[in-house]
């Protein structure tokens, strides 16, 4: 799905094109996708989570907060920036699936903003950051992404980690 996204969008993909590029029958995809629809969210959701244990995996419960999502907003965003076809189609072509990618775009930011929250408010004594901030960082650094995507300059996107970092130490302080 990516590959056929990456060369022709999303609108001119067709099931022969993903299952050429999968080397699978339609048969084989129709036993998992009821459309392509279906597909490419299956493909965003996935990818989006394996960027996510990407961003656990980089976390180390003995420095500070801060110290820990800077270290893991820079691992995350070095993982997508590794896959320039698969960050487009999981930043823009998710777009173009309208209610369907919109809610799958939701669902996956949801879960990124959860982990910082957890993150971040590890000291149940004191709350650092609400759930409708945690929200709107996270909406912030899609923005660069897409930003970045945009301006066909996909190795700046590691260095929104720095940017991203600073943003959370000024909403949480």
């Amino acid at each position: 799905m990516a590959r056929s996204v990456a060369a022709k969008g999303y609108a001119a993909s067709t099931v022969a094109d993903i299952v050429r590029e999968a080397e699978v029958s339609r048969r084989t995809f129709y036993q998992y996708f009821s459309d392509r629809t279906d597909c490419l969210i299956a493909l965003y959701e996935a990818a989006s989570h394996g960027a996510l244990r990407v961003l656990r995996s980089a976390m180390d419960p003995s420095r500070s907060w801060q110290t820990q999502v800077e270290q893991a907003l820079q691992a995350y965003l070095e993982c997508l920036a590794s896959d320039p076809v698969l960050l487009r189609t999981l930043y823009v072509e998710i777009l173009g699936l309208g209610a369907a990618g919109l809610e799958a775009r939701r669902r996956v930011n949801q879960d990124i903003a959860d982990f910082m929250l957890t993150v971040i408010n590890s000291d149940p004594s004191r709350v650092l950051l609400t759930p409708d901030m945690a929200v709107a960082v996270v909406g912030g650094v899609n923005e660069l992404i897409l930003l970045a995507i945009e301006q066909n300059n996909i190795q700046r996107i590691p260095a929104i980690a720095a940017t991203a970092a600073a943003l959370i130490r000024a909403v949480v302080d």
